[in-house]
């Protein structure tokens, strides 16, 4: 039979010692690029694969990380799986998912995670809310995307009211008296964030805050948002997500009201087909990729050194497209 192919050996190849590939393998920031490179590059060509149960014997570690998301239906919250999951694959860790399937249930899909024997978690978006209520089990790393502050864990999370701020600023200088705001449900945290970078950009400019209108993240609820925004003769609407924004679009094409010509539209996530609605969707990019690198880098820094807490904002940016232009008339 052939042998398999030890640390030794590849700690003989890259010229470095047990313990620096060791920290390779268990995906150790403590090691400078280039060593890491030289040791991945004799990992390569040896052929090495790391011997998974043996290393969590050694090292109490199972270099699996749990991800505990509400729903993977959402745009946002399936990106953000893929963007977790690559980041994680990319440090050496596996990924186990866990979903809720009723708010209620969150200690329960945190016993479930330690029982698979995770060695920390990433928490997305909205079950962060039932997240902040739950006990926590002694010895689980958190990260937590998108929450208000907490000591328990640490935060990574987009600058929404800073991109919400950019929308609202875009469509005033594109001379709109105001601007309408089809929100987020109520209890997430991205909604609420997005909500107030609106009403601040609006106050700041002295300009009118309407009312909101709230969705539930479904173009279906941006289409019902069309019918109260055509009787308000709103000129200016910025979406909270580009869904709603979607379903707004159609529900003024089919009112005979033209984009940008009569109402512009403003979305937020930059989907990937946002480039392709009709007309392509002014928006507020997410970096989902940056989103789930950070998560992954501050789970595994609390894996390794039991500390972790603090907030870490990753900016967002404006991108504009046809579907806003100056207010007419």
């Amino acid at each position: 039979m052939e042998r398999r192919v030890s640390m030794a050996d590849v700690a003989a190849l890259s010229g470095v010692s047990g313990q620096t590939v060791s920290r390779v393998v268990n995906g150790s920031p403590r090691v400078d690029p280039g060593t890491r490179s030289r040791v991945e590059a004799a990992m390569a060509q040896l052929g090495y694969r790391p011997h998974r149960a043996a290393r969590a014997l050694r090292t109490g570690r199972t270099q699996t990380i749990g991800l505990l998301v509400s729903t993977l239906a959402t745009v946002g919250n399936s990106r953000m799986l893929q963007a977790v999951a690559d980041a994680a694959s990319a440090r050496g860790y596996a990924l186990t998912v866990v979903t809720l399937c009723e708010r209620g249930d969150v200690s329960a899909a945190f016993t479930r995670l330690v029982d698979q024997g995770v060695d920390g978690a990433v928490v997305l978006n909205e079950a962060t809310t039932a997240a902040r209520g739950a006990s926590i089990p002694a010895g689980l790393r958190l990260v937590v995307v998108d929450s208000d502050p907490d000591d328990r864990f640490a935060i990574v999370q987009s600058a929404h009211a800073d991109g919400a701020r950019a929308a609202v600023e875009h469509l005033l200088g594109l001379g709109h008296e105001t601007v309408w705001h089809v929100a987020g449900p109520a209890g997430s945290f991205a909604a609420a964030e997005r909500e107030r970078g609106w009403r601040e950009a609006l106050a700041a400019a002295g300009a009118t805050v309407p009312e909101v209108i709230r969705g539930d993240w479904s173009a279906a609820s941006g289409f019902r948002a069309g019918e109260a925004l055509r009787s308000a003769a709103a000129t200016a609407v910025f979406c909270a997500n580009d869904q709603m924004a979607l379903g707004l679009l159609r529900a003024l094409a089919e009112s005979g009201a033209d984009v940008p010509g009569d109402v512009s539209v403003v979305g937020f996530d930059d989907v990937a087909d946002a480039s392709d609605y009709r007309p392509p969707l002014t928006t507020v990019r997410q970096d989902f990729d940056a989103l789930g690198e950070r998560a992954v880098a501050r789970v595994v820094e609390a894996i390794e050194s039991t500390t972790g807490s603090g907030i870490e904002s990753v900016p967002c940016r404006l991108v504009v497209r046809e579907s806003t232009g100056p207010r007419v008339g």
